[in-house]
């Protein structure tokens, strides 16, 4: 799938000799001994990412670590001093003046951290006034307004002002103000940093369940590592301009790649960010209904598994085969996996679930299916396989468990 905004080697240098800074860079020189030495701050450094459509990117890190100023060149806030900012194929930086309001009106939206709102305007106005600017009809600005500010829930503040809201409230109308622009990418710079942690919570689920239902493409800036964990797709962690590692958030929590991630990462339970999906590969396959019950009994020994999920002809939970029921069918018997399997309800996890809520369906030791959208099995673990994901020594490997030539599931 092609990315919806691709940044490349995108840099800002605050001052008026950026080619001495980036000559000092690439001599090894950290920024803070090039401000000292020239005065000439290297805010962002040859910084390079995709964003997928409908997803979530969320920029982390600590204060006067480049991010506000990174998201500020995606939509020109800030001039970025070299890169480019590619949107749906079109370079945002060689955009005209006019071509970039154009831009930020249709297809750039941003909320930020200080609400930005017109304490003179409702709440209605304040989120009809980028729609104002773009000169929509009156009946189009209206529709556009309401659906937003009840998708944030304050359909009853419509007609109040600014000053009679809350902080969470206010928030909530940015937010509104940034769905009724109907933009392809929301820019969300810290929006949540200045509220009360129960607040700052709230709107996060509401984030994510709003998301769940439009599927906005969204970069996220935060230096609150579990907000970048729990709301995003992609994680970059950023450092002295530059990011140091990007990828899921059950990769930076499980695999580090220095100290610095690594200090973030310890203060987070893995079990909050392992999805059942990843937890899929280290059990069995499901096993199908026609596999070979000689087959099937040599995986179960080689895994050391005493039960494996059996799976139907399409793919979905069937019931549970015992190497007990293997190990003691008569020698010339024909019997299949299908014959053998005992028909229990096989207990499941959707796909996307934290591995946290699932602690409960295997304390039993029984293998659990994990299931995409389709209800189709893509594999299956239990208790043991839990303790193998969580152990040191196994972090990192993703090796596939064993399967069966008729198996039924899948890699993605």
């Amino acid at each position: 799938m092609a990315a919806k905004l691709t940044v490349e080697a995108l840099s800002k240098v605050f001052g008026d000799h950026p080619a001495t800074v980036f000559a000092m860079a690439e001599q090894g020189l950290h920024p803070k001994q090039i401000l000292e030495q020239t005065g000439q701050m290297l805010a962002v450094s040859s910084v390079s990412f995709e964003v997928q459509e409908g997803s979530i990117f969320t920029i982390m890190g600590l204060s006067g670590s480049g991010k506000s100023t990174l998201v500020r060149c995606l939509n020109r806030l800030v001039e970025p001093t070299t890169g480019e900012v590619v949107l749906d194929g079109e370079n945002i930086c060689e955009a005209s003046a006019a071509r970039l309001r154009e831009i930020r009106r249709k297809k750039l939206s941003m909320v930020f951290q200080n609400f930005a709102l017109l304490p003179h305007k409702s709440v209605r106005q304040n989120v009809e006034f980028g729609l104002r600017i773009r000169d929509e009809p009156t009946e189009v600005r209206r529709a556009k307004s309401e659906k937003a500010i009840e998708q944030v829930g304050l359909s009853a503040w419509a007609n109040h002002y600014p000053d009679s809201l809350s902080g969470g409230m206010k928030q909530r109308v940015g937010l509104a103000r940034a769905l009724a622009s109907d933009a392809d990418i929301m820019l969300m710079d810290e929006p949540f940093s200045a509220l009360d942690p129960l607040i700052r919570s709230d709107l996060q689920e509401e984030l994510i369940r709003i998301q769940t239902e439009i599927k906005k493409t969204i970069i996220f800036i935060t230096h609150d590592f579990h907000e970048a964990v729990k709301l995003s797709d992609r994680v970059a962690i950023m450092r002295d301009g530059q990011f140091v590692q990007v990828g899921r958030p059950e990769d930076i929590v499980l695999e580090p790649a220095d100290d610095y991630v690594r200090d973030f990462a310890k203060e987070l339970d893995p079990a909050r960010v392992i999805s059942a999906r990843s937890m899929s590969h280290f059990g069995l396959r499901a096993v199908a209904p026609n596999a070979s019950t000689s087959d099937v009994l040599s995986m179960m020994r080689r895994s050391g598994k005493i039960c494996a999920v059996v799976a139907n002809d399409e793919g979905r939970p069937f019931g549970y085969i015992w190497r007990s029921d293997l190990e003691s069918c008569r020698s010339g018997r024909t019997d299949t996996v299908r014959d053998l399997c005992n028909g229990a309800q096989v207990r499941f996890v959707p796909e996307h679930a934290p591995l946290i809520d699932v602690y409960s369906k295997i304390g039993d030791g029984l293998p659990v299916a994990v299931l995409d959208t389709s209800n189709r099995i893509v594999g299956t673990f239990d208790a043991a396989d839990v303790l193998t994901r969580l152990s040191k020594s196994e972090l990192g490997s993703e090796e596939a468990a064993p399967s069966l030539a008729n198996g039924t599931s899948e890699e993605t």
